[in-house]
């Protein structure tokens, strides 16, 4: 009789685990979507951005609260990717970005399936590229010729040399040569407080600097400095 009975509790005990099972594997649920990449390019002073299939990437799952991922899957040339063989339950879905120092951050969705159903897994936007990340800042530079005391001309100052630092530092981390339109651009700045500046002349041809502050806040902008803070310099001929 105590036999019986201690069978019959074990055998209650299994169903309510069955029953009750937590998200894993070893069901018939299934977990699908897509992932598309953005890419950033840098050497163009518009951040543009293409968004493309993101073929052959690693995507990967975490069971209900687990620290750590169950499993991975690779996306095909579409960018689809399938989970499948899950039980009821809540996940989370996520691919990865990657920083221009090659930082990976992770792109998550969540997501819960009911016994035997298929999940669909809102589109994943990851991003790559040397300008992901970043911003640029734009300004003009317009030019006063000499030569000795004697008025030449004026301009935008084409090949004249500009430079930025961060604000507080001593030595600038960049430098540039202005356009034929006279436009100046720094790519690929994160988010501070920064320092541009140029130099002018006399007519003894000794350097001056011309200086302007300013704030990143965000990534993804274009700062154009403003009209009133272009530089005008006077330049030796």
């Amino acid at each position: 009789m105590k036999i019986r009975l201690i069978l019959f509790v074990l055998a209650g005990l299994l169903c309510f685990s069955s029953c009750n099972q937590s998200a894993g594997e070893g069901g018939t649920g299934t977990i699908q979507g897509y992932v598309k990449l953005i890419n950033h390019p840098d050497d163009n002073y518009t951040l543009p951005a293409d968004t493309m299939d993101a073929a052959k990437t690693d995507v990967f799952i975490v069971y209900g609260n687990s620290d750590f991922y169950g499993d991975d899957v690779e996306t095909d040339d579409k960018g689809f990717y399938k989970f499948k063989y899950l039980t009821k339950g809540d996940y989370t879905v996520y691919s990865y970005s990657t920083l221009p120092s090659g930082e990976k951050v992770p792109v998550t969705a969540s997501i819960s399936i009911g016994k035997g159903e298929t999940g669909h897994v809102p589109t994943l936007y990851i991003h790559q590229g040397k300008a992901y990340g970043t911003s640029i800042v734009k300004g003009k530079v317009y030019g006063m010729y000499f030569h000795n005391d004697t008025y030449r001309g004026q301009g935008w100052a084409y090949e004249h040399r500009v430079y930025i630092r961060k604000l507080g530092d001593t030595y600038q981390f960049d430098d540039v040569r202005v356009g034929l339109d006279g436009v100046f651009a720094f790519q690929k700045l994160q988010p501070g407080d920064y320092e541009v500046f140029t130099f002018t002349q006399n007519a003894q041809e000794v350097p001056s600097p011309l200086i302007d502050t300013l704030t990143i806040e965000n990534t993804g902008e274009i700062i154009e400095m403003e009209p009133d803070t272009t530089f005008v310099v006077r330049i030796q001929v």
